[in-house]
């Protein structure tokens, strides 16, 4: 049984453990059979010739995926793309992250009803730089990962270079982009694009400025197609009218440059959008999102999420964002189903996906703090163990000994994103919603005692069921 299976999956059984490892060891790909697996994992919404694409896949290709720095942070719904990337990478292709520090300084308007705010070039520049990062350290842990996992594989160790499309538009004037974007584009196909008809018909419409965002994306794709051979793009599926006006620009510059035989040598893919079991969207416009860096959600919280995967859920995501093999998730799901209490499937799920993103130890230490936040005795609880496992999380709070016993409980947890406000406490203690170390708190005003304190060191805060604060003495 491998040891490294064993470590994520600490909360399963020997049984599941069992057969899953016994799996290891009998993983084979080839390139032509990539595009099916990415259809059977759920990884593909739409595609431009199909048949064409899976012949085109069978030989070593540069695939490239993009994202706006509207955000110094990646979130769950970048997974995605970012898994999809992972896959071409793992079967010999070159693939291509590219941060879009240009594009962020224009605003894309797929998917919104209203106009983005314009970000200073300071905040898009600080912002590509930190996602430059954090694409880069994805893939470090992914293929870490990647490689524990596929032992069979001859996995590939290099970490693919992130490219900024800010390079080629720095010293790019206005009349050369128009001459080679703009001469070969049609307005009324730009017209014609889903996420310009939704805002031409809304109150507000589309400024110039959205509406030549299409253009930019376009050329990227001419630029890497040019420059490095690239010939397939890959995004979510609010981008696919930007993906086909690049597919559209390079088509057209090749029959102008070469005649109409240079044409249909590139694709275009859209990866599906990250929904919860209503159809919303997990994203930072709608609040939702679930960050990748540990000082946005703590690996706590960021296990927690996969935790919480609904039963309907979970066999999807198993193959989303995880590299387990379509037998294996077939017979986990159907341990998962004589107890689905158990929630065998959505640990495997949270162990997985939290090692590759975070590695090791943060699985470790987010299992830790889970044993111990979401059990109902506190009788045996390990508090240095807790302590590390929390390390960073803003759910631990340091207290001096003087203020611990001396402040009542509601103003120390409104001092934190805990309550939010001392109101909004009280009335938590009014309606029995918040508990001490498991036990409901009926006075506003208690006040911490000494016998209060779980191994002469922390009280846990819990309101509701997922949300914990860890008040510990300095």
């Amino acid at each position: 049984m491998r040891a490294n299976w064993l470590r994520v999956t600490s909360f399963c059984g020997p049984r599941v453990r069992n057969m899953i490892a016994s799996h290891m060891g009998r993983l084979h790909h080839t390139k032509s059979e990539l595009l099916d697996e990415l259809v059977n994992r759920g990884l593909i919404d739409r595609m431009t010739r199909p048949e064409a694409l899976q012949h085109h896949l069978r030989t070593p290709q540069t695939i490239y995926s993009g994202v706006d720095p509207t955000s110094s942070a990646l979130h769950v719904g970048h997974l995605i793309p970012l898994m999809v990337l992972l896959h071409f990478h793992l079967r010999g292709h070159k693939i291509i992250p590219l941060i879009g520090g240009a594009t962020a300084r224009i605003g894309d308007p797929s998917g919104r009803l209203s106009e983005r705010p314009l970000l200073s070039t300071s905040s898009v520049e600080d912002n590509a730089s930190i996602l430059r990062s954090a694409v880069t350290k994805f893939f470090q842990g992914s293929l870490t990962y990647a490689a524990a996992r596929l032992k069979c594989l001859d996995v590939r160790a290099d970490v693919p270079e992130v490219l900024d499309n800010f390079q080629w538009y720095k010293s790019m004037g206005l009349l050369e982009f128009l001459r080679v974007a703009g001469y070969h584009s049609r307005v009324n196909t730009m017209l014609g694009r889903e996420s310009v008809r939704a805002r031409l018909d809304s109150k507000e419409g589309i400024s110039f400025t959205e509406f030549t965002y299409q253009l930019l994306q376009a050329y990227d794709f001419q630029e890497l197609h040019r420059s490095l051979g690239c010939t397939l793009q890959v995004g979510g599926s609010d981008q696919w009218g930007n993906i086909l006006a690049g597919v559209d620009l390079i088509n057209r510059i090749a029959d102008a440059e070469q005649g109409p035989e240079a044409r249909d040598k590139v694709y275009g893919m859209t990866t599906p959008l990250l929904t919860n079991s209503s159809g919303l969207k997990f994203s930072k416009s709608t609040g939702t999102a679930v960050w990748l860096d540990r000082t946005l959600s703590s690996y706590q919280d960021f296990y927690q999420f996969f935790i919480r995967c609904p039963d309907e859920q979970v066999e999807q995501w198993l193959k989303m964002f995880t590299l387990l093999e379509p037998e294996q998730i077939a017979e986990l799901m159907q341990r998962h189903k004589i107890a689905p209490h158990l929630r065998v499937a959505q640990k495997v799920l949270a162990g997985e996906t939290t090692e590759m993103v975070h590695g090791p130890s943060a699985v470790r230490d987010a299992q830790t703090a889970a044993k111990v936040l979401f059990d109902s005795d506190y009788s045996s609880i390990n508090v240095s163990d807790l302590l590390s496992a929390l390390e960073s999380d803003p759910k631990l709070v340091y207290v001096d000994k003087g203020e611990i016993f001396s402040v009542p409980l509601i103003k120390m947890g409104a001092s934190t994103t805990f309550f939010g406000s001392v109101s909004a406490a009280k009335n938590m203690v009014k309606s029995s919603g918040l508990k001490l170390n498991n036990k409901v708190v009926r006075d506003p005003f208690y006040v911490l005692k000494p016998d209060d304190l779980l191994g002469e060191r922390v009280a846990i805060l819990k309101a509701g069921p997922h949300r914990h604060l860890v008040l510990a003495v300095r």
